[in-house]
């Protein structure tokens, strides 16, 4: 009997340290893309907010542009590419409010770590990203505020 109840602490143990590894998703929507994909498959909604330093998950991406701005800890949003994108450019629109991008892809992208990291767009203060050479795989997408606990309503449009 007492080896019944070691093995259900066991158990018991095991299940609630696997919990945390298993909850971890997004706050918001996941997209998950192929290629000539429909183009409301690209738009997602969320808002921003929080007090997390986005540049503690990479202070530079791997072209060298910084990473800033102020979110979660927990990505909003997941993005699985379900086959290889010569180009895409994802948007931020609040309405020209000051927000910031941080992309966590696969490595082996056409840059070092899997990093992207996108801030104003021209004289829009909304966040954007374009790149080429998107590998398929799954992607972390964080939308931030260039200030902290800033909570603006948004929508993300992936395009190819």
């Amino acid at each position: 009997m007492r080896n019944l109840y070691g093995k259900a602490a066991i158990f018991l143990l095991a299940t609630l340290s696997a919990t945390p590894v298993l909850s971890q998703g997004a706050n918001f929507e996941k997209l998950t893309l192929s290629l000539g994909f429909p183009q409301n498959s690209g738009l997602v909604a969320g808002y921003t907010g929080g007090s997390y330093s986005l540049s503690s998950i990479t202070n530079k991406d791997d072209k060298g542009k910084a990473c800033i701005g102020f979110g979660d800890e927990t990505p909003d949003h997941i993005m699985v590419l379900e086959q290889d994108f010569a180009n895409l450019s994802i948007l931020v629109n609040t309405g020209g409010k000051d927000t910031t991008l941080v992309i966590q892809g696969p490595p082996g992208n056409s840059n070092q770590e899997g990093f992207r990291c996108g801030d104003d767009t021209g004289s829009n203060k909304d966040a954007s990203v374009e790149d080429s050479n998107w590998k398929a795989g799954t992607y972390k997408i964080w939308v931030g505020s260039f200030e902290a606990g800033h909570n603006w309503d948004y929508t993300l449009t992936v395009r190819e």
